[in-house]
C-alpha cells in the first residue's frame, strides 16, 4: 500500500466542493481573524468526513465498482488498499471530522454529524430512489451552506440558501445524466448498471429536472443581488454585476455535460476546465471587490 493511494482514496479534488461552508462567511463581511480559523476548521471538518464518506462508500460498492470502466481505478477495488484498512480509515476520518465541527461550535457538530447521517441513510435506503437520492445529495450540501451560517455564527439571505439548493441540484442531476450517458447499451441491455436508480431515469426526465433547476438557480441568485435586505446589509446595489458570470458557469457546465462528456466528477469539471476555473475566480474577485468598496 503507497501513500499516494491513500491520498487518492480521500479524493482531495472534491474538497472544492466544500467551499459552500465559505458562502456564508464571504457575504457576511464579518472579516475577523476568529472567523476565518473557524471557517477553516469548519472547512476541515468537511472535507474529513467526505473523505470518510468516500470510503465507506467505496467498500459498499466495491463489486459495483470493479465491474465500472472508471471506478474500477479506484484504490480499494484495485485492492491497493484493503477493505480492513479502509475501515480504519473511514473512522479514523470520521472522528476528526466530529471533534474539528466539535471545535467549531456545537452547531458545527451537529451539521457535520448530520451529513454523515444523511449519507448513511443514502447509501443504505435512499440511493435507489429517483428524485430523492438527488435531493439527498443536495442535502450535504445544504449542510455545508448551513455551518457556514449558522455553524459560525452568521446570519444570511434566504434567497442565498435557495439559490444553494437550487444550484446542487442542478449539479445533482447533471450528475445523473452523465451516469446515465455513460451506460453501454450492452450493460443497460442486461440490467447491469452499477446504480440501479438509473433504470428509473430517462434523458427527458432529466433535462426538464436540470432546465428547472439551473433557472431557478439563476432567478435565486439574481434576486439576492437585488434584495432590499442585500443592498441595506452591503450598502451598495453593484452585486449584480456578477450574475452574468454565475450564468455563463452554468451554461459552460452545460455545454461540458452534453459536449465534452463531463458531470460524472463535478470537482474535476471545475478545476480542469480553464472557462470554468477563470469564470469562478472572476466571480470570487468582483464579489470581494464590491464588498470592499463601500
Amino acid at each position: 500500500m503507497r501513500f499516494k493511494d491513500i491520498v487518492a482514496e480521500c479524493r482531495p479534488h472534491q474538497y472544492i466542493k466544500n467551499s459552500f461552508v465559505v458562502v456564508g462567511p464571504l457575504f457576511s463581511e464579518q472579516w475577523t481573524t476568529d472567523l476565518l480559523i473557524r471557517t477553516v476548521l469548519a472547512f476541515a471538518a468537511f472535507c474529513a468526513m467526505a473523505s470518510a464518506v468516500y470510503c465507506f462508500n467505496d467498500i459498499l460498492d466495491i463489486d459495483a465498482d470493479r465491474r465500472h470502466p472508471k471506478k474500477c481505478r479506484r484504490p480499494i477495488a484495485r485492492g491497493t488498499i484493503s477493505v480492513r484498512f479502509a475501515w480504519r480509515m473511514a473512522i479514523g476520518l470520521a472522528c476528526i471530522g466530529l471533534v474539528l465541527g466539535l471545535v467549531v461550535s456545537s452547531w458545527a457538530f451537529l451539521f457535520v454529524l448530520a451529513y454523515a447521517i444523511v449519507n448513511l441513510c443514502y447509501s443504505f435506503m435512499w440511493k435507489h430512489v429517483p428524485v430523492i437520492d438527488v435531493f439527498l445529495i443536495s442535502a450535504g450540501f445544504m449542510l455545508r451552506l448551513l455551518t457556514g451560517t449558522m455553524g459560525l455564527g452568521v446570519t444570511t439571505s434566504y434567497w442565498l440558501l435557495l439559490c444553494g439548493l437550487m444550484l446542487t441540484l442542478f449539479l445533482g442531476f447533471a450528475k445523473r445524466y452523465a451516469e446515465l450517458r455513460a451506460i453501454t447499451d450492452h450493460i443497460r441491455s442486461n440490467k447491469e448498471t452499477t446504480r440501479k436508480v438509473l433504470d428509473s431515469y430517462t434523458y427527458e426526465m432529466i433535462n426538464n429536472f436540470m432546465t428547472i433547476s439551473a433557472a431557478c438557480t439563476i432567478i435565486s441568485y439574481s434576486l439576492y443581488t437585488v434584495a432590499p435586505e442585500t443592498i441595506s446589509k452591503h450598502h451598495t446595489n453593484y452585486l449584480i454585476i456578477t450574475v452574468p458570470f454565475v450564468i455563463y458557469g452554468i451554461f459552460r457546465y452545460l455545454f461540458l455535460l452534453y459536449k465534452r462528456n463531463g458531470g460524472q466528477d463535478t470537482a474535476r469539471d471545475i478545476l480542469f476546465d480553464p472557462h470554468m476555473l477563470v469564470t469562478g475566480v472572476i466571480w470570487f474577485v468582483i464579489t470581494i471587490l464590491v464588498l470592499i468598496s463601500v
